[in-house]
């Protein structure tokens, strides 16, 4: 995979006020041969994260939330595998979506709603959706995923005990690839080829990784769709890049996933079983 340096070897000569943490570096096969991400070691606070979002970009470091309190630990223990992604610039959104939705929406589906294998095509994921072109300016992306941030750390989301961590990347649909995350494991072996329709929506949506846990994602949304084709539009891309948020979700079609989880929402969670 293409990579930046890594700005963390150096983390102690950046001057960046962390609070109490240390660098990861564990993975599925032994440490890897440079630190993977800086963890706090106490649950993280909305200050922590704003003044970390403001400084640590130029560095090469973007902040993210690390859920260590789901029953499967920290990150540690979460058989990281960076040596085998991919780069998510290598990768086109709309054919990684298409192929997902060719593997699992098929025509015997018993998925009401899921019974078009072209129902992610002309969805635009790298053209922006019909009626879609980017983040309204009055949104600002940074400040939405603050306000998830704030309500996560609130204890007002899915997420048991966050901390904060720095992920050398540079843009946020990276971050689970630079880590080697692996919580898709059951439906993407390669991380990489769901970075790249994270950033599709980063520039379609604008989204921001603000959490991950061992086999979840949140995101903030800047835009969200505002009408319910633009939204059904967008569910058949969620259906290919997380089938289990609806095959294992309350929403079980593609419409009432659209209207109860897309529909105006800052933010989407997904959850791979």
């Amino acid at each position: 995979m293409a990579t930046l340096p890594n700005p963390l070897p150096r983390l102690a000569s950046l001057g960046l006020r962390l609070p109490p943490g240390g660098l990861v570096d564990a993975t599925d096969e032994g440490p890897w041969h440079e630190p993977l991400l800086w963890l706090s070691d106490d649950r993280a606070t909305p200050a922590d994260w704003t003044a970390l979002r403001r400084t640590t970009p130029a560095v090469g470091l973007l902040p993210v939330l690390l859920d260590v309190g789901a029953g499967h630990g920290g990150p540690e223990l979460w058989e990281l595998m960076p040596g085998e992604m991919s780069y998510a610039g290598d990768h086109d959104a709309e054919e990684v979506l298409e192929e997902f939705w060719e593997e699992y929406a098929e025509e015997d589906t018993p998925w009401p709603g899921l019974t078009t294998p072209a129902a992610t095509r002309g969805t635009g994921a790298t053209e922006g959706a019909e009626g879609t072109e980017g983040p309204d300016p009055a949104q600002d992306p940074e400040s939405v995923a603050s306000d998830i941030v704030d309500s996560l750390l609130d204890g007002r989301g899915p997420f048991k005990d966050p901390r904060l961590a720095l992920v050398p990347a540079r843009r946020s649909a990276d971050i689970p690839t630079a880590i080697g995350w692996t919580g898709p494991a059951n439906h993407e072996n390669d991380t990489g080829r769901l970075s790249a329709v994270l950033r599709s929506w980063e520039d379609r949506f604008g989204i921001r990784t603000v959490a991950l846990g061992f086999d979840t994602l949140l995101v903030s949304v800047a835009a969200p769709p505002t009408t319910l084709a633009e939204a059904e539009a967008l569910a058949a891309e969620h259906f290919a890049f997380c089938p289990d948020n609806i095959w294992q979700g309350a929403d079980s079609t593609l419409r009432s996933y659209a209207e109860n989880q897309l529909l105006h929402q800052p933010a989407w969670h997904f959850w791979w079983d």
